[in-house]
Order: structure tokens, then C-alpha cells, then sequence
């Protein structure tokens, strides 16, 4: 007696299994849509009115380093050359005490004045440029002790 093979009985080619197991006899996985990231818009750039026209200025909330490092190098100056970290900020505290601004009493997040931050930055762009150097831990000094 012959029996007509169904689709159920019929078997891979490939690795004799039931083409209902076998991974040859599945129907390929349907293509999930990607959703394609955002395209980035683009920048439009501020004109100005005039070709020659002044800037705007900056409102700032605290002083940036590099206006503190005239103050420094004058602080360093009057004390001969050399002073331990906190005398420095002691005496920067008394010269800029008028010209601190707003947000220069504030703590950064590890708990220090925004101002002796901004001083600590600028006596390792001072070192940079040369008019500073490192020495002992804690002690501030010129380059060309006076």
C-alpha cells in the first residue's frame, strides 16, 4: 500500500529531520523595523546686525581662573616669592573681597569655595605658562623667586 507523503511527514534534505523541526524547512525570522535615530537638526548661527558690532557679554556667576591669576602672582610677590596654600587664599580672599561676585562663596560639589577652585586652576595654568612651580605639596611659588 502506498500512502501519499503529507506536508507533516515530509523531511529536510539537508539533516533528515521533519521539515516542522528542522531549522532548513522554517520560513526565514520576519525583519524587525529599526526605528533609525533622530537626525541631528542643525545649529543656526547667531548673526549679528552689524559686521563691526561689539560682542555680548557674559554675565558671569563666579570669577573665572584666568582673571585671578594677576591677583596670585601679586599675593606671591608681596610675600617674597612663596606662600603656604592657605595664607594665599587668605590674603586673595582680603585683596578680592569686593570684587567677588555671586556665586564665588559657593561650594562645588567636594565642599570647596568656587574662588579657591578657580585659584587652584589658575596656579596649574600659571605652572603651565611657566611663572608658577611645583614644589612642596601646599606651598605656592614662583618661578623666579624675588
Amino acid at each position: 500500500m502506498v500512502v501519499a507523503m503529507t506536508e507533516q511527514d515530509a523531511y529536510c534534505d539537508f539533516c533528515d529531520l521533519p521539515l516542522a523541526q528542522c531549522v532548513h524547512g522554517q520560513p526565514p525570522a520576519p525583519k524587525v523595523a529599526v526605528p533609525s535615530s533622530p537626525k541631528p537638526r542643525k545649529r543656526v548661527a547667531a548673526r549679528s546686525t552689524a559686521p563691526g558690532s561689539a560682542k555680548k557679554t557674559v554675565n558671569r556667576r563666579w570669577t573665572a581662573p584666568e582673571s585671578l591669576k594677576p591677583q596670585i602672582l601679586a599675593v606671591l610677590q608681596e610675600a617674597g616669592g612663596e606662600l603656604d596654600a592657605d595664607e594665599l587664599f587668605l590674603e586673595l580672599e582680603i585683596l578680592l573681597e569686593d570684587r567677588m561676585l555671586s556665586g564665588d562663596r559657593e561650594t562645588t560639589p567636594t565642599g570647596e569655595p568656587r574662588w579657591q577652585y578657580a585659584a587652584r586652576r589658575a596656579r596649574v595654568a600659571l605652572i603651565e605658562e611657566g611663572l608658577m612651580t611645583k614644589g612642596v605639596p601646599g606651598v605656592w611659588k614662583l618661578a623666579t623667586a624675588q
